[in-house]
């Protein structure tokens, strides 16, 4: 089941708000949540739910152990064990056929390549189980007595399928005692409405524009041809990843719970380190506080780490070679920022660090994008301009600037949505503005997003597949 379709948006979440909120006690509405979040994951995998359940289990139980066994290597034992559990089902379901086509490749072997179909959202909940093992054994939260609640954590509905990873820190609480005010439930759902229409209105117009041009085979693509479709895949997978983030983010508080910010603009980023503290902000910051700084062989080694981190933040995207090649590249781009210095880079001139910043982005996204690694290689060549001499692309053509004159309204206004104008719209309304223009913003905010769930609604008609590019990982 996708956010992104009529059946959730007018049957499954209506049926469930309205199970939740008729419940009085938090008990029974945590049992509505974890009942939703079960029939949602089941829904298209229902196999894969005895997996999340048994995970769920397995680090319930060790997190008790942990507790248990505090001040022992026992509760050393349990953690590492728990975690190589956890890592093994991630290595199984998601690398498996990967490292068995290159052992192949590497010894000349046929040996047989497995063909696992890979639970989706197991990256997600697995990272989340491990934040939450870690935490235990070093003593950042307690352990949860009742399965029940940990269930409810592991398995949430809004943020299980592809995130944010919500660390149990952030809703220990929350499990326990919330409330879900009116303020809660109107802030959430816009929220949701407008990371709904970052999907269909937006994401999915680009991705038509990103087919049209990396569809096919690129070798005879021009060279503005390529620019053009590389940037257009950048704010594409902005707006889709964002927008499920937003969905989440916004379902997540109308029942109550408040996640962390997983997006804050990341296309401001004037730095390579700046972007990555603003995109996937859920996962950077797990691999920075549960791998950067985990001694390696005894003690801290800063840049064995940072190798680690971008190779491991590569590896999580996919099972395939350019995912680790993306993040390298990024690695090594942060590795020349941190031996430059922020003091340093803060004296550059800032138009040229956001030109510099922005083409490492646009072209880091196209290595994202080419899992085969040949078509790779030719957007290297195209976009390099490497084509055009040797084989003699063109430089552009008529089917760019068709495209481009054809979508120009469409993306600019995505590149204008990706700034933060409309934060700074709401501040000030809510901070600056009197009570009338205070009162309008609201009305016209409502309108607005009653409008857009309109246009989201009839385009979901039209287009009643609409996955997000975050499930495949």
């Amino acid at each position: 089941m996708v956010f992104s379709s009529l059946f959730f948006v007018y049957f499954f979440l209506a049926i469930t708000l309205i199970a939740y909120f008729l419940c009085r006690s938090i008990p029974s509405k945590n049992a509505v949540l974890v009942l939703a979040s079960v029939v949602f994951y089941a829904w298209g995998e229902p196999v894969w739910v005895a997996l999340l359940v048994f995970s769920a289990f397995m680090n319930w139980g060790a997190g008790r152990l942990i507790e248990k066994f505090r001040n022992g290597k026992a509760a050393v034992f349990f953690a590492g064990t728990a975690v190589v559990i956890d890592l093994a089902f991630l290595i199984v379901f998601k690398y498996s056929g990967f490292i068995m086509e290159n052992i192949n490749a590497l010894l000349h072997l046929s040996l047989p390549v497995p063909q696992i179909t890979m639970p989706i959202g197991i990256s997600f909940f697995t990272f989340q189980a491990i934040s939450y093992i870690l935490d235990v054994l070093w003593e950042t939260v307690p352990a949860q007595k009742k399965f029940g609640r940990f269930l409810l954590y592991l398995s949430l509905f809004p943020q299980l399928i592809a995130g944010p990873i919500v660390r149990y820190s952030v809703i220990e609480k929350e499990i326990t005692d919330r409330k879900s005010s009116p303020v809660d439930i109107s802030e959430g759902a816009m929220r949701a409405i407008l990371g709904l229409s970052k999907k269909v209105i937006i994401a999915n117009n680009l991705y038509v524009i990103v087919e049209q041009f990396f569809g096919t085979d690129i070798t005879n693509l021009s060279f503005l041809g390529t620019w053009y479709g590389v940037i257009v895949y950048s704010l594409y997978v902005y707006f889709d990843f964002s927008g499920y983030s937003d969905i989440a983010i916004g379902l997540g508080r109308m029942f109550g719970f408040h996640f962390n910010e997983n997006f804050n603009y990341p296309f401001t980023c004037k730095t390579i380190s700046e972007f990555w503290q603003k995109w996937h902000i859920s996962l950077s910051s797990f691999f920075r506080d549960y791998l950067f700084y985990v001694p390696v062989f005894g003690r801290p080694r800063k840049y064995f780490n940072l190798f680690l981190v971008w190779f491991c933040t590569g590896m999580w995207h996919g099972a395939s070679w350019n995912f680790i090649f993306w993040g390298l590249y990024f690695g090594i781009f942060i590795f020349i920022e941190t031996l430059i210095g922020k003091k340093r880079l803060k004296k550059w001139n800032k138009i040229l660090t956001h030109i510099y910043s922005k083409l490492i982005i646009v072209i880091g996204f196209g290595i994202f994008y080419f899992t085969d690694l040949s078509q790779l290689g030719q957007f290297f060549m195209n976009i390099s301009g490497a084509n055009m001499f040797l084989h003699g692309n063109s430089f552009g053509d008529i089917v760019v600037w068709n495209s481009l004159q054809n979508n120009l309204f469409l993306i600019l206004f995505a590149i204008l949505v990706s700034m933060p104008i409309l934060p700074k719209i709401k501040y000030f309304f809510n901070e600056w503005a009197n009570n009338k223009v205070y009162a309008f913003g609201k009305i016209a905010g409502t309108l607005i997003c009653c409008a857009l769930l309109m246009a989201c609604s009839i385009l979901m008609v039209e287009n009643t597949n609409n996955p997000f590019l975050y499930f495949r990982f």
